[in-house]
C-alpha cells in the first residue's frame, strides 16, 4: 500500500456501509439536538450509545483515533494532552463528483457553528485554543466537552469519546488530586449502560495490571461492553507475542481484542502519513507468521469495522428504552411546565390568575383543616387533627387532672370558715368561704383556656404556611402579602375569642348556682363527711390533724411570754385606778390601807399582728370536709362547661370564622386592578427556568421525531431481509437485555461472524 496524500487509502465500498449509516447518523444528530441544553439539565441524564476510548497517558489512544479518522488532528507532547472530553462523530458522507477533492474532508465545533475546517491543522489548535479556555494554561483538566463532527468518505459512522489519560502522578503544576479527577471523569462515561469502552492498552506493558482495562471492569463487571485494543504490537520484544491476550485468554471481553500498530514519535516527527502507517501495519501483520493467522483480530479497519457494527447493533437494541426515557422526560417536563404557568400580558390575564390562586389557597387552608387534603400525611398528625389533639389531650385532660383542693390546705379552710363566722360560732357552715375558694379556683382556668387559643392561633398561622400553592412560588411579593393579611387577620379573630373566654370564666364566677342539679348540696356533703368521720383512717387523720394544727400557742400565734416588771397596766375606762407603782403622795391614806388588802393586777397578753385559729374540734373537722366535698363538686360542673365551651368559642370566632370569611377578605384586599402588577411579579429564577423549560421541549419533541423514523427505517429494513446482509446480525424480533443481546450475538460472534466481516473490510481497503 502506497502513500496516497493524508487520507485512508481507499474509501469504503458500497459493501462497507452497514445499517449503521443510517442509524449512527440519527444517533449523532441527536447528541448535536441534545448537546446544547443538557448540561445541566435533566436530559444530561439521557445516555446515547457512544464509544468511550480509555487509556493511559502514552498508551496510543491519540494514534488509534487519528487513524480511525485518516488524519493528524489531535494535539501531542510528552504530558497530558486530553485535558477535556472530546466527543468525535465520524460520518461517512459519499464525495461529490462535481465537489473539489481537498473539500471532501472537513470538521465542524459544537462551539462554532456553521464554520467548516478543511485544514485538520486548523482543527488541532482549536482544540488547544478551546481546551485552554476552559481548563486554563496548566495542566488542569474539565469534564465539559468539546464536540466535533468530521464528515469524510473515509470513515465509518461512529460516535468516540476519547477521555483523559489516565495519571499517577501530578507533573509540573497539575493539581494534586488529578489522577482522582480524571478517574471520576471517566467513570462518569463509560458507568453508563449505553456505553461502549474502547480499552487501550500498550502490547509493552502488562495487560493483567491494564489501567484501562481495571477501569473498564469496574463498570462492566461483566464484559460485555467492553472491546479492548491492544497497540504497539511492533515493539514487542522479540520473541514474544500478543496471541493469548488477542485470543482473551489472559482477560476474557465477550466482544474481543483487537490489535494494532501504532506510529511511533519519529514517524510523526518525519510526518509520515497514517496512509502510509497503515500500509506498514498491513504489511507487518500479514508477514508474521503468528499475526497472519489472526487477521480477522488485527488492524485499524478490522477495528474500525468491528466497532461501527457493535455500535449499531448496539443502536438497535437500546432504541425503545431509548425512545420511552425520552417520552418520559417530555411528559416530566411538560408537567414542570405547567408549573410555571404561562406568561401574562393582559389585565385580564392578570386578574384571572390572582383570583385562581386566591380560590385555590383557600380551598387548601379549608381541606388542611377538615382532613381532605389530597396530600395527606401517614407519619404524624397535620392540619384540623393537630387542633382536635390539642382541644381533647392538651386542653381537656389537663383540666382533668386538676384537683381544685391540691392549692388549699386544710388550715385555709379552717381560717376561712372562722372568719366568715364573725364574733360567734356558725351553726351550720358558712357560704362565704366555699364561694370564695371556688370563685378562686374558677379564677384559675382563664389562662390554660387562654393558652389553648393560642396553641390553636399558633396552629392555623403554620397550616397557611403549609398549604401555599405551587403558584406562589412564582410570586414571592403575593406570598409575602398573602402571608401579612392572613396573620393579621387570624389575629383580630383571635381577639373577640379571648374576650369570649375572658367571660365565660367572669360568668362562671359571677354567679355560683348551688342550684344546679348536678351540685352535690349541703345536706348530702354532711352526710358523706359524718360517715368519713366515722370511718377509723378518719379518726387516726383527725388526731394528727389536731396536733399539726394546734400546737402551741405561741407558735401559733407568734406570741413571746410577757416579761415581769415592764408590762404596761390597763388603764380602765372608769374611776381613776393606776398602777402600785403610782407615787404615794397621790393616794389617800385611806387608799393606801384599802390598796393594801387588795389583789395584784393580772396582766393579758398583747394579740399578736396576725391570728390564727387555734383549736381544731371535731365539729371544726367537719365543716372542712363539707367545704371540700362542695368545692369539688361544683369545680367539675364549671370546668366541664369551660372544657366544652372554651374549644365552641374558638371554633367560632377563630377557625370557623376564617373559613367563611377568608377568600372574601383576600378579595378585598387584593383583587385591585392597580395591584395586579405589583402582586404578580414574577420571581427571576422561575421566569430563567420557564424559559429553559420551553426551550427543551422542541429538543425533546425533535428528538422524539428523529428516533421514530429511525425505528422505522429499522422496521422496514428487518422485515425485508432476515439477517442483514453486511452486519450478518440477526434479525431482532424481541427485545432482550443489553447483556444477553451481547452475550448470544456480539460475546458470540465477535470470533467469527464479526471476523468475517472485518476480512472483507481489509480486502477492501487495502486493494
Amino acid at each position: 500500500m502506497g502513500e496516497a496524500g493524508d487520507s485512508l487509502p481507499t474509501k469504503p465500498t458500497t459493501s462497507s456501509v452497514t445499517i449503521g449509516s443510517s442509524l449512527i447518523p440519527i444517533i449523532n444528530k441527536m447528541q448535536d439536538i441534545l448537546a446544547p441544553v443538557a448540561s445541566g439539565s435533566e436530559l444530561s441524564k439521557i445516555s446515547l450509545p457512544q464509544v468511550a476510548v480509555v487509556g493511559s497517558q502514552s498508551s496510543g489512544k491519540s494514534s488509534v483515533l487519528e487513524a480511525l479518522v485518516g488524519r493528524d488532528f489531535l494535539p501531542r507532547g510528552c504530558d497530558i494532552c486530553t485535558r477535556r472530553p472530546l466527543v468525535l462523530m465520524l460520518e461517512n458522507r459519499p464525495p461529490n463528483p462535481a465537489q473539489d477533492a481537498a473539500q471532501t474532508e472537513w470538521g465542524e465545533f459544537r462551539h462554532l457553528p456553521g464554520k467548516r475546517f478543511y485544514d485538520f491543522t486548523s482543527i488541532r489548535r482549536e482544540i488547544q485554543a478551546e481546551t485552554e479556555r476552559e481548563a486554563g494554561l496548566n495542566k488542569g483538566v474539565s469534564d465539559k466537552q468539546i464536540r466535533l463532527k468530521i464528515t469524510s468518505p473515509n470513515v465509518l459512522n461512529m460516535t468516540l469519546v476519547d477521555l483523559p489519560g489516565i495519571t499517577k502522578v501530578p507533573v509540573g503544576d497539575q493539581p494534586s488530586d488529578i489522577e482522582s479527577r480524571i478517574r471520576k471523569m471517566i467513570m462518569g462515561h463509560i458507568r453508563q449502560e449505553n456505553c461502549i469502552i474502547l480499552a487501550v492498552t500498550p502490547a509493552n506493558a502488562d495487560l493483567a495490571t491494564s489501567d484501562a482495562l481495571q477501569l473498564a471492569r469496574e463498570a462492566d463487571p461483566t464484559g460485555f461492553r467492553t472491546i479492548g485494543v491492544i497497540t504497539k504490537l511492533d515493539i514487542m520484544d522479540r520473541g514474544t507475542d500478543a496471541s493469548k491476550f488477542l485470543l482473551g485468554k489472559v482477560v476474557p471481553l465477550k466482544l474481543g481484542y483487537i490489535g494494532v500498530v501504532n506510529r511511533c514519535q519519529e514517524d510523526i516527527n518525519k510526518n509520515r502519513s497514517i496512509a502510509a502507517a497503515l500500509a506498514y501495519e498491513d504489511k507487518f501483520f500479514r508477514n508474521n507468521p503468528v499475526y497472519s493467522s489472526l487477521s480477522d483480530s488485527c488492524g485499524i479497519p478490522q477495528l474500525a469495522r468491528k466497532l461501527n457494527q457493535i455500535l449499531e447493533h448496539h443502536i438497535r437494541i437500546v432504541l425503545p428504552g431509548l425512545k420511552a426515557e425520552l417520552n418520559s422526560q417530555m411528559n416530566a417536563i411538560y408537567k414542570e411546565l405547567q408549573t410555571y404557568g404561562k406568561v401574562m400580558e393582559s389585565k385580564t390575564d392578570l386578574g384571572a390568575t390572582l383570583l385562581n390562586i386566591l380560590s385555590k389557597y383557600c380551598e387548601a387552608f379549608t381541606a388542611m383543616l377538615d382532613g381532605k387534603n389530597p396530600e395527606m400525611l401517614t407519619k404524624e398528625l397535620s392540619g384540623g387533627a393537630r387542633i382536635q389533639y390539642i382541644f381533647q389531650s392538651i386542653f381537656v385532660k389537663s383540666l382533668q387532672e386538676v384537683d381544685p383542693c391540691d392549692d388549699v390546705t386544710d388550715n385555709d379552710i379552717r381560717t376561712a370558715i372562722q372568719n366568715a363566722s364573725g364574733t360567734r360560732d356558725a351553726l351550720f357552715v358558712p357560704e362565704v368561704p366555699f364561694e370564695v375558694l371556688v370563685k378562686r379556683e374558677i379564677a384559675r382556668l382563664l389562662d390554660p383556656s387562654l393558652q389553648c387559643l393560642r396553641f390553636v392561633y399558633e396552629e392555623l398561622v403554620k397550616i397557611s404556611r403549609t398549604c401555599e400553592v405551587t403558584e406562589l412560588q412564582r410570586f414571592p411579593v403575593l406570598r409575602m402579602r398573602l402571608d401579612e393579611v392572613m396573620v393579621n387577620f387570624l389575629r383580630d379573630g383571635a381577639q373577640p375569642a379571648e374576650r369570649m373566654i375572658e367571660n365565660l370564666i367572669e360568668m362562671e364566677a359571677d354567679y355560683i348556682n348551688t342550684s344546679h342539679p348536678n351540685f352535690l348540696g349541703g345536706n348530702r356533703a354532711a352526710e358523706i363527711a359524718m360517715h368519713e368521720l366515722k370511718s377509723p383512717q378518719y379518726s387516726d387523720g383527725l388526731t394528727s390533724l389536731k396536733g399539726a394544727l394546734q400546737g402551741s400557742p405561741s407558735q401559733l400565734n407568734n406570741n413571746k411570754p410577757v416579761s415581769g416588771g415592764s408590762t404596761k397596766t390597763w388603764l380602765p375606762f372608769f374611776g381613776n385606778r393606776t398602777s402600785s407603782e403610782g407615787s404615794p403622795d397621790s393616794r389617800s391614806f385611806g387608799d393606801q390601807n384599802h390598796s393594801q388588802s387588795m389583789p395584784s393586777v393580772i396582766q393579758l397578753r398583747e394579740p399578736p399582728s396576725i391570728l390564727r385559729p387555734i383549736e381544731v374540734t371535731e365539729h371544726k373537722a367537719v365543716e372542712i370536709v363539707i367545704t371540700k366535698l362542695l368545692l369539688r363538686s361544683y369545680y367539675d360542673i364549671v370546668r366541664k362547661n369551660i372544657q366544652d365551651l372554651v374549644p365552641k368559642a374558638i371554633m367560632h370566632f377563630l377557625v370557623n370564622l376564617t373559613k367563611r370569611s377568608l377568600h372574601r377578605t383576600f378579595i378585598q384586599k387584593f383583587y385591585r386592578e392597580n395591584l395586579f402588577e405589583e402582586l404578580l411579579q414574577e420571581h427571576d429564577a422561575f421566569v430563567l427556568k420557564r424559559k429553559h423549560i420551553q426551550e427543551l421541549l422542541p429538543v425533546l419533541e425533535q428528538s422524539l421525531q428523529t428516533l421514530e423514523k429511525v425505528e422505522f427505517d429499522v422496521s422496514c429494513r428487518t422485515s425485508s431481509f432476515g439477517t442483514d446482509a453486511s452486519t450478518e446480525l440477526p434479525r431482532i424480533t424481541r427485545i432482550s437485555p443489553p447483556h444477553q443481546q451481547y452475550l448470544t450475538t456480539s460475546g458470540e460472534m465477535s470470533q467469527s461472524r464479526y471476523h468475517s466481516s472485518s476480512r472483507s473490510f481489509v480486502t477492501n481497503t487495502t486493494a
